[in-house]
């Protein structure tokens, strides 16, 4: 393999390891304030897939749009995922987890029930929007913006990653630098001392589901730009964004996003150098690897006790 060659793969990992990172956030924000693993996130994921192509369906977006035209259906695209996918980690966190919460059920039952709220909103989605796969209408012309370093990026490429960065740095402010973010800090620390300092434990969590709900929603609407919106679009890329959370160190915002960089990356090298079928067999071998000799991850700390 020459230079040239690693560094496309390499540029191609970084790529697929924004979007790893976006959705790994998710699971990392839920788990670091309720320890919950929320297995249902990816079906999330799925919905902000979904909520960007009935954004686009509404829009209806012009054969050979204009500059501005791509920038106003790619906006309108993001945000209908964005919504959606605000909208079912809302109602999930609320017809499903809350009422257990309030029972002070043993975590054990909440982890059953973000199975069986996964598999609901999997058939459910299937049942809604049809089974077979929808491709999104053409948002603008997918061509080579400039080489990096002798590496081509591509339209969507690149929006992939910048939407991934953005995205990235806006949630660490608001999670290390903003009165909302003290407040999940807090539950995510210690939520009987947060209770009785005056945090409204029941609206941070929510607010942590929403949080990490726009996210997933805009990261599935991204994921359906370079490939197709189906109902089993979540499953791989929601297991291994979770892969990516625990590989950083679950419950660290900053891990999530240096595990799905990291993951992204070995898988591309792993399709490079073995092929397509052994896409997460390198992946989740690295995850295996670290866990060995580090079980808490690459930074092992929870929401609460970032900076």
């Amino acid at each position: 393999m020459s230079l040239s060659d690693i560094w496309d793969v390499l540029v191609l990992g970084v790529v697929i390891g924004s979007l790893y990172a976006v959705i790994a956030i998710g699971y990392t924000l839920v788990y670091g304030v309720l320890q919950l693993l929320n297995f249902a996130h990816s079906e999330v994921f799925m919905a902000g897939g979904f909520g960007g192509l009935i954004a686009l369906t509404l829009i209806d977006p012009v054969a050979s749009p204009t500059a501005f035209q791509s920038v106003l259906y790619v906006a309108g695209g993001i945000a209908g995922g964005a919504a959606l996918g605000g909208a079912v980690a809302f109602a999930l966190e609320k017809a499903a987890y809350l009422p257990l919460r309030r029972r002070h059920a043993p975590r054990l039952v909440f982890l059953i029930t973000a199975i069986g709220a996964s598999f609901f909103l999997y058939n459910f989605a299937g049942k809604l929007f049809g089974r077979d796969p929808v491709a999104m209408p053409e948002m603008y012309d997918n061509h080579e913006v400039f080489t990096l370093l002798g590496a081509p990026l591509n339209v969507t490429q690149l929006l992939i990653v910048a939407s991934g960065i953005v995205m990235l740095l806006v949630v660490d402010h608001i999670v290390n630098r903003t009165k909302m973010g003290a407040g999940i800090r807090a539950v995510a620390q210690d939520p009987e001392v947060a209770s009785l300092m005056g945090v409204n434990i029941d609206k941070v969590v929510s607010r942590t589901f929403v949080l990490g709900g726009l996210l997933g929603g805009v990261a599935g609407f991204l994921f359906g730009t370079n490939l197709q919106v189906e109902f089993t679009m979540g499953f791989l890329p929601g297991i291994t964004a979770f892969a990516a959370a625990v590989l950083g160190g679950i419950g660290n915002v900053r891990g999530a996003m240096l595990g799905g960089l990291t993951l992204g990356v070995v898988e591309s090298f792993t399709v490079e150098i073995w092929g397509g079928p052994w896409r997460y067999v390198g992946a989740f071998a690295v995850l295996v690897l670290v866990l060995m000799f580090r079980p808490t991850g690459i930074l092992g700390e929870r929401v609460g006790r970032t900076a």
